[in-house]
């Protein structure tokens, strides 16, 4: 298969031109297969954003929005489905829990299917309920099950806050303590990501201690993609149950969570499945626990559905992650999150993921070319990719360090139509997505890019 490297080559020699060129970003945007998915998104103009300054850009172009890491575009059919709501509940009231294309009593079991195509799982294996940090303590309860001998939860360092307040939060609802019972894992000395050899060292030395491996599936901050089948593997092998934390996996990374034999997951659904801030998010259980792991918390919605209703305080517990629901599900959360699955239906994890190497290797290759350091002139400024350069250890997301302030990089970008991110303490997170960006989008980063650095002097 043609590296990244050999296609930019290729493409450039065809059309006569510099790798540089925007011809190149042109050529490879007329052959992407996937081009036409942007269309079924609403892409903001630099005209609508709050920052832009039309004194530097063309305000009627559409931004360059590479912060699908934080939150994706809207689907065009969002709107057009919230409103069939809107008006079945104005016109037949309460009837609307069991009667439209979308009955509000299970409406989310119908998204079951293609949200367990997403995370290469079982339909019977996902439940889409609550938010990330509550399917994560919901599952902590039942996996974490500590002993004298084997208490400890393993995570990354520099773990998403809202997963490292959880594991604390778990760990001390058992009366133990934090600093005895949290493991932390760290890159080594001078070096900005985790190795799986020493993930893996670390879970032989100190596997039978440890009750529960819980990492990220993408780390939020340097964008590295974990090995999860090797991971799971290896804690198992000890012992050790294993669950993940995929909120920047899902709908970015080819996920195989039932192939690699994972015991838990759960992910928040507003970043790459671009279901709205807040969405409804995600939770996973392999079948093998399905009849040997119960929930600790049990709601009216694990119940099932068959009986559900004879309301006569009997449990009848679903099996497996469906025994874990609590209460019914928003509806008019349930409506953004079908409009992007079945945009993602219309092609392939696989097919997202070629054009993902693609175009994020596009982008580090111009990084790289127009921003390496050089000692031969100090005063220019340079950039550092603390991302993997690895494909197979990264998603879409490229993070950023640089030689100058990043503040003042991150407005100017703003002012130029640029959204990504900027993260404490010094990271820019810039991610195109390939459901949406186009290697255009990626080349007009670039030339945004060098006016922003241009800018600080």
């Amino acid at each position: 298969m043609e590296s990244v490297q050999q296609t930019i080559s290729r493409v450039s020699q065809e059309l006569g031109c510099s790798p540089t060129s925007l011809s190149v970003a042109e050529h490879l945007d007329r052959h992407d297969e996937l081009r036409l998915l942007r269309q079924e998104f609403l892409v903001p103009k630099i005209s609508d954003l709050p920052l832009s300054d039309l004194s530097l850009v063309d305000g009627s172009e559409d931004c360059v929005y590479f912060a699908g890491n934080s939150l994706g575009l809207q689907p065009k059919n969002t709107r057009k489905y919230i409103d069939e709501e809107l008006e079945k509940w104005a016109k037949i009231g309460v009837h609307g829990h069991l009667k439209g294309s979308r009955p509000w009593a299970w409406a989310e079991d119908t998204l079951e299917e293609l949200m367990a195509k997403i995370v290469g799982a079982k339909p019977e294996e996902v439940a889409l309920m609550n938010g990330l940090t509550v399917n994560l303590h919901l599952l902590m309860l039942s996996f974490y099950k500590p002993t004298p001998k084997r208490y400890k939860i393993l995570l990354e360092e520099r773990a998403f806050p809202s997963d490292h307040y959880a594991v604390e939060s778990q760990i001390g609802l058992r009366g133990l303590d934090v600093t005895d019972s949290m493991l932390v894992v760290a890159p080594r000395q001078g070096e900005d990501t985790i190795r799986t050899e020493d993930l893996a060292a670390l879970i032989e030395r100190e596997g039978d201690s440890i009750a529960l491996v819980m990492l990220s599936g993408v780390q939020y901050y340097t964008g590295q993609l974990f090995d999860m089948e090797a991971i799971t593997r290896a804690g198992h092998a000890k012992g050790c149950l294993v669950g993940f934390d995929c909120a920047h996996a899902v709908g970015n990374a080819e996920l195989k969570l039932h192939d690699w034999d994972v015991d838990f997951a759960c992910w928040c659904s507003y970043k790459y499945v671009n279901s709205g801030a807040g969405g409804l998010a995600g939770a996973y259980i392999h079948e093998k626990h399905a009849h040997s792991v119960k929930p600790t918390l049990t709601g009216w919605w694990g119940h099932d559905l068959k009986t559900r209703f004879l309301m006569n305080n009997e449990m009848d517990l679903q099996p497996g992650v469906n025994g874990f629901r609590l209460s019914n599900q928003p509806i008019l959360l349930v409506c953004p999150l079908q409009a992007s699955l079945e945009i993602f239906n219309r092609t392939s994890m696989k097919a997202l993921r070629r054009k993902s190497v693609l175009l994020t290797g596009y982008l580090e290759h111009l990084i790289k070319h127009y921003y390496s350091k050089d000692p031969s002139e100090p005063s220019r400024p340079w950039v550092h990719i603390i991302t993997p350069s690895d494909p197979e250890q990264r998603g879409c997301q490229l993070s950023l360090c640089f030689s100058c302030p990043i503040r003042a990089v991150f407005q100017e970008l703003e002012k130029r139509g640029v959204a990504c991110d900027m993260r404490e303490p010094d990271v820019l997170r810039v991610a195109p997505v390939p459901l949406y960006n186009s290697f255009t989008d990626v080349h007009r980063f670039m030339s945004a890019l060098g006016s922003a650095l241009n800018a600080r002097h």
